[in-house]
């Protein structure tokens, strides 16, 4: 039995998930992943049946807890936004390694164009590197069916399984079939091999051979799957090789009926049969992805010598952003004039949407620290401020315009520490609590252990304010940390970011830029959102 749901590709499958007979979700937030790991801590059935979901400190600690769980049978899941894979790149390549018991389920949420991104990277290539199945979704329907899906695929072939979203499918919203029963949890049940879970030399090596001689059966699985679809035509001067959501905007320029031969991917490795098909029997082959030209790129060969191959890497589609309708269009119109449908007309003021450049919020206790830190910085003629990812990055835009580098999570810390080792004086970071407890700690360490004279600020808004107030897991504890790493308890300093309080700031910010070693000063106030919410009575987000 079926019910229908108007839900965000995220929460598609997130309630997948949980139908699918999911035991424990884990994520770190960050968009576009966020609302997975917020649907499954607020569904009533997850919360009857006491499905673990809980924030993780990183992406990486996420990825070796989901496969903890895995290795006890159960069946998991990690989300996590494409940058967030690179954190977890080590636990997620040797994962392949090790296998999955309880089917595994990684989710990686690309962003093409970088709406709230510092890169667009395609997180199908970290698949293809771990030789793990990725899942790729065209729809809200196939984000809910892959994850049952997925689980079972992972299960079958003893691997965990990425499934890739992008932005636009993950933040749209689509009517979804949903079952109204859920599949029973696994039991507890431990690995038949218990050695590939020990990745010794000899382990491993035995381990690798079984993962390449599985490979075969993987790309079977590819061959078969019901996500993968070819579809005939009968103009065979052109055929069209679409993946995920990618294959939506090509069926939009075709709303009678494509006339094209079309291969549908949204499992990977390539099914090569049915790409086979495809070349054999159209002059030309239009490769249209979402990201970077994974499938393009493949098909050409070291050699680029392709001639068959249309797509990003001549000029047909843009290599840079987000496909969109008009521009796959004008792909297909450039290789098969006059058989794509008219673009509809929209009347042009319905076309222009004004822009609101992004800005810290009135209120929010980041522009204190900011309006200290200028203050305190304008005696000193090359002073560098090294800045993190989190809503105080935007104290790069005016008015503030006071930091000089972001990089990635964590990445404050360490580079101060770098700069300072350069002779940089004052080298200062500014790092949010969640960033701190993500990535912060190990380069505070690093300081520590030199004594090196920075200065780390670390701007306490008491949640992860970035994607929407999930819980900080230093909430608390930041002094502590860093007192437990072996941080001076001279110079572990606590400050108050009022308005009032901006001069106290700079004289505190002043007197620890001289000091010639290490200086940790948490500036904290609650993110002015999260303190309306709770003022209203709302309960924050778990």
């Amino acid at each position: 039995m079926k019910t229908k749901k108007l839900l965000l590709g995220d929460e598609a499958l997130a309630l997948g998930a949980i139908r699918a007979g999911l035991s424990g979700a884990y994520a770190y937030p960050g968009t576009p992943s966020t609302e997975i790991l917020e649907f499954v801590q607020n569904d009533p059935e997850a919360r009857r049946r006491g499905i673990h979901s809980h924030w993780s400190s990183n992406e990486k600690t996420a990825v070796e807890e989901a496969l903890g769980m895995s290795f006890c049978g159960k069946r998991s899941l990690a989300a996590m936004k494409h940058v967030g894979v690179n954190v977890a790149a080590d636990p997620f390549v040797n994962s392949a390694m090790t296998g999955a018991n309880g089917g595994m389920i990684v989710v990686a949420a690309d962003d093409p164009s970088m709406h709230s991104s510092q890169n667009e990277q395609d997180s199908r290539f970290y698949a293809d590197f771990a030789m793990i199945p990725a899942l790729e979704p065209s729809s809200q329907q196939e984000a809910y069916d892959m994850a049952a899906y997925g689980f079972d695929l992972s299960e079958r072939l003893g691997l965990p399984v990425m499934m890739r979203m992008v932005t636009r499918l993950a933040h749209s919203r689509g009517v979804v079939a949903v079952d109204e029963e859920n599949r029973p949890e696994n039991e507890l049940r431990y690995p038949s091999k218990p050695s590939q879970w020990v990745l010794m030399p000899g382990n491993s090596r035995r381990r690798y051979a079984e993962l390449i001689a599985s490979r075969p059966e993987v790309l079977g699985e590819s061959e078969r799957s019901p996500f993968n679809r070819y579809i005939p035509g009968g103009d065979r001067s052109l055929g069209i090789l679409a993946s995920g959501i990618a294959y939506n905007y090509v069926m939009e320029a075709y709303p009678a009926g494509c006339p094209f031969p079309i291969l549908k991917i949204s499992q990977y490795p390539l099914p090569l049969e049915s790409v086979g098909r495809l070349f054999d029997e159209c002059d030309v082959v239009l490769v249209v992805e979402e990201g970077q030209p994974v499938i393009e790129q493949s098909l050409r060969g070291a050699l680029d010598s392709n001639a068959k191959v249309r797509g990003k890497l001549d000029g047909y589609l843009p290599r840079t952003g987000e496909l969109t309708p008009d521009s796959v269009r004008s792909a297909l119109g450039s290789l098969a004039p006059g058989t794509v449908a008219p673009l509809p007309q929209v009347p042009e003021p319905h076309r222009l949407v004004a822009p609101r450049p992004p800005a810290l919020c009135q209120g929010c206790s980041h522009r204190d620290v900011y309006a200290a830190l200028n203050g305190a910085l304008a005696e000193y003629a090359d002073a560098k401020v090294f800045g993190d990812i989190g809503c105080y990055t935007l104290g790069w835009l005016a008015p503030f315009n006071a930091i000089d580098t972001t990089v990635d999570m964590g990445a404050s810390i360490t580079m101060a520490k770098g700069a300072a080792d350069a002779g940089q004086h004052p080298a200062v970071a500014v790092i949010g609590d969640s960033t701190f407890t993500h990535s912060g700690m190990t380069g505070l360490l690093d300081a520590i252990n030199e004594d090196s004279p920075i200065t780390v600020i670390i701007s306490d808004n008491l949640t992860t304010g970035m994607t929407g107030g999930q819980d900080s897991q230093g909430t608390g504890k930041i002094e502590q940390i860093c007192l437990g790493l072996g941080a001076d308890p001279a110079h572990v300093l606590t400050i108050d970011t009022l308005p009032r309080k901006v001069e106290e700031m700079k004289d505190m910010f002043r007197k620890e830029f001289d000091h010639k070693g290490l200086s940790v000063i948490v500036a904290r106030r609650e993110c002015i959102q999260t303190a309306r919410r709770h003022a209203a009575g709302k309960s924050p987000k778990a």
